[in-house]
């Protein structure tokens, strides 16, 4: 049998790079085959070296809010290309898309960029360290901040993925200074703040977790990490690289009317080109080198590519605001649909939804942590994969992932996918 191309770039690939892929997610060991190699997209879709067209759901994991190649963004980016690629100094545009996140965001004084969102999470937790005095953090299990070392300790994501629990190359000296608790219990926040408040420089939580899948946040639960962090001197840090902008123009504390202390942005605010970005109040900010003594560089931090797609992006995003609420309610009408195909099968799935993010869990039990979440069929999960992927739907190559709807996908987008999720689903029954 004649072996597509994306089978033979697979087999030169893992000659070359650790897996033959660049993020481990990518290698589709969770889901089984091989993964696809894409050639291009546009809009709603993707198209891989062997001429396939697909719906896309992942949209490079988040930044696609507008679409694939979107001409306002591109056209953005091919001039600032004609200026030059990389200046490591200043520039105009780093200045005004740090004006228009600050504006968008009522917590943000200063934010400073820089180049992924690993590293935006690495150096808001320094941040805090050195304003604190204090070294220990607390995260929350099913949280994935970044591939930082102290940040690795009972992540979501790639780590949930590929079932193990964290990483040989974190000293335990490290891991040590990281506590994880439960995502949405309360009663465990209060018990390791009594137990560790004055030791604790940071709390860092994603409003809403999206890397062991989609996890909304319980009534009261980002409520009481406020008022008890601020109470102990903690700061409170949120996790909106995925959440920003994605839900509404700003972030998930807009909508819930928390303020963190520092917040860590990525994905949206770059256009699809690699950025991050981390902020706070003006006190905090300003411990930061050159003007206070924490120390944090980056030779691409603020680069004008990343400046100009972000400007262009957000320029979109804020010219069409009350467009969330139609693409929040379309992707919750796709939800349902989805839902009563399963309900119709007698296939107990969950489908968590967070405006135009969505995981689904094929589980009978209502995900709303870690635990919950791992109790998932993840080899149902690899079924509904493959069968969605053969009618051209392209879904997370993992069970514990956010799919992404885009403002690009059109109804009849939907309607594809809805009648290859049931062409999928008779598929599966009988199955495992």
């Amino acid at each position: 049998m004649t072996k597509s191309r994306s089978e033979q770039f697979f087999e030169i690939a893992e000659r070359l790079l650790p897996g033959g892929v660049n993020s481990p997610v990518r290698a589709f060991r969770s889901v089984g085959g091989i993964p696809r190699f894409i050639d291009r997209a546009a809009g709603s879709r993707i198209y891989d070296v062997d001429g396939r067209e697909y719906i896309d759901y992942v949209g490079s994991w988040g930044p696609m809010i507008l679409g694939h190649a979107h001409p306002q963004v591109q056209e953005a980016i091919r001039k600032a290309v004609e200026r030059g690629t990389s200046y490591g100094a200043p520039t105009v545009q780093e200045i005004e898309l740090a004006r228009r996140i600050i504006e968008a965001f009522p917590s943000l004084e200063k934010i400073r960029m820089v180049s992924s969102g690993t590293e935006a999470t690495m150096s808001a937790i320094r941040l805090a360290r050195g304003c604190t005095g204090r070294e220990k953090i607390l995260k929350f299990e099913g949280c994935y901040h970044g591939h930082a070392d102290s940040l690795l300790v009972k992540a979501g994501s790639g780590i949930a993925t590929l079932g193990i629990p964290g990483s040989p190359g974190v000293p335990a000296c490290l891991a040590e200074l990281t506590i994880t608790l439960p995502f949405n219990s309360v009663e465990a926040f209060r018990t390791a703040v009594d137990r560790y408040g004055k030791e604790l420089a940071c709390v860092i939580v994603e409003p809403v977790a999206g890397n062991m899948g989609v996890v909304e946040p319980l009534p009261g639960f980002l409520e009481t990490l406020r008022e008890l962090t601020r109470q102990a001197g903690i700061l409170l840090i949120f996790d909106e690289v995925i959440t920003g902008f994605r839900l509404t123009y700003g972030g998930y504390q807009n909508l819930c009317g928390i303020e963190p202390d520092l917040t860590c942005l990525g994905k949206i605010i770059g256009g699809g080109l690699p950025v991050g970005a981390f902020g706070g109040r003006r006190d905090l900010m300003d411990y930061l080198a050159p003007v206070g003594p924490v120390y944090q560089a980056g030779t691409l931090s603020g680069n004008p590519l990343a400046m100009a797609a972000g400007l262009a992006t957000l320029d979109i995003l804020s010219s069409q605001r009350a467009d969330y609420d139609v693409l929040n309610h379309r992707t919750a009408e796709l939800c349902a649909a989805m839902g009563r195909l399963f309900q119709a099968a007698d296939i107990p799935v969950r489908i968590n939804r967070a405006g135009s993010l969505f995981t689904l869990f094929f589980s009978d039990h209502d995900v709303v942590n870690y635990e919950t979440a791992s109790l998932s069929n993840t080899d149902r999960y690899a079924l509904f994969f493959k069968g969605m992927l053969e009618r051209g739907i392209y879904l997370a190559p993992s069970a514990f992932e956010a799919a992404f709807v885009s403002f690009a996908h059109s109804e009849k987008d939907l309607e594809e996918t809805l009648s290859a999720c049931a062409e999928t689903i008779k598929t599966m029954k009988g199955g495992i």
